[in-house]
């Protein structure tokens, strides 16, 4: 194992260059380009919670809450006030940036299993704002005519309505959210994370303000699912309330698991295991879930670090 410790380094160094190369050729290894690109958005909401919980080890159970925001906000800037589509996406971010802020700021001042709590209440309560409120959001029905068939891009107009230019415009923001998140991880912020995921008391007793630097990954893990959100909408052309669902929280969490919380790639990893085993499994059965449920408990059970993460641990040196 040994001789993969070159290219492990490599791949450390390089790692949102062999991303991008991959994510570039991703559509063509799929069945169907509109997979590709349900892979690369739920990728990216599953990478704004692995900062918070593989990289901070905070266990959200709210994190549907900057999913959904972002995608109403994109939504609503688009079918209600016609702002173009570049700045709904912008204000989708900034929705979900909003509603972590709030939930932050309370949710930090809890531990463990309280937090995880807090956060579905939270999440429960966003919820229920967005569902009331049905002149802007459909209500239960959902936003619907977000009809962006076209879009300008540096003076040009190209059709959205074609999935392989979807893929290659959803994956230019996926990309540039990929790159800063990797200047986060290398900076000196990003190890104070991995110090307060490791043990929070010494870090605490190193001088480090550990309340405000779960406070600020808290916000950063919103605004990245937040952007997942937004492009969500602008993928499927509605805003089905279900996306602030709970449950679509307990998705996050098992694409993280699968893919190897704390774990660069892992998150993209788990996406793609989740929705291409969704994408068999109900072909074949009505209970799906139930399958799809024994397989998660099978990886937690013998695959602990997950797909991508017992990958790098059986190419680290012994």
């Amino acid at each position: 194992m040994a001789s993969f410790a070159p290219l492990m380094q490599f791949g450390s160094r390089h790692r949102v260059a062999l991303v991008a190369a991959f994510l570039l050729l991703f559509p063509w290894l799929m069945p169907y380009e509109a997979l590709a690109v349900n892979i690369l958005i739920l990728g990216l909401y599953a990478l704004g919670f692995n900062l918070l919980f593989g990289y901070t080890g905070l266990l959200s159970f709210g994190h549907a809450a900057f999913l959904g925001s972002g995608a109403y906000g994109c939504g609503i800037a688009l079918v209600h006030f016609g702002v173009p589509w570049f700045g709904a996406i912008l204000i989708g971010v900034l929705l979900s940036v909003f509603f972590a802020v709030l939930m932050g700021f309370l949710a930090i001042r809890t531990r463990g299993i309280y937090f995880a709590m807090v956060t579905l209440a939270l999440s429960q309560c966003v919820y229920y704002i967005f569902y009331q409120a049905v002149g802007l959001t459909g209500g239960e029905n959902g936003l619907r005519g977000i009809n962006l068939a076209k879009i300008g891009i540096l003076g040009f107009e190209v059709n959205f309505l074609n999935p392989t230019v979807k893929y290659y415009v959803v994956v230019v923001f996926v990309l540039a959210a990929v790159w800063i998140f990797s200047r986060i991880l290398a900076s000196p912020f990003g190890a104070v994370l991995e110090a307060i995921r490791e043990n929070e008391n010494r870090a605490r007793a190193c001088g480090y303000d550990v309340a405000r630097t779960k406070f600020v990954a808290f916000v950063l893990s919103g605004a990245f699912c937040g952007l997942a959100g937004a492009l969500k909408a602008l993928h499927l052309s509605i805003v089905p309330i279900e996306t602030l669902h709970y449950l679509t929280s307990g998705q996050v969490v098992m694409m993280a698991l699968l893919g190897g919380m704390g774990t660069f790639f892992g998150p993209f990893v788990g996406a793609a295991a989740f929705l291409l085993l969704e994408d068999v499994l109900t072909t074949l059965t009505s209970h799906w879930q139930l399958v799809l449920g024994a397989v998660f408990v099978v990886f937690v059970l013998f695959l602990p670090k997950g797909i991508w993460g017992t990958f790098l641990a059986l190419g680290r040196p012994r």
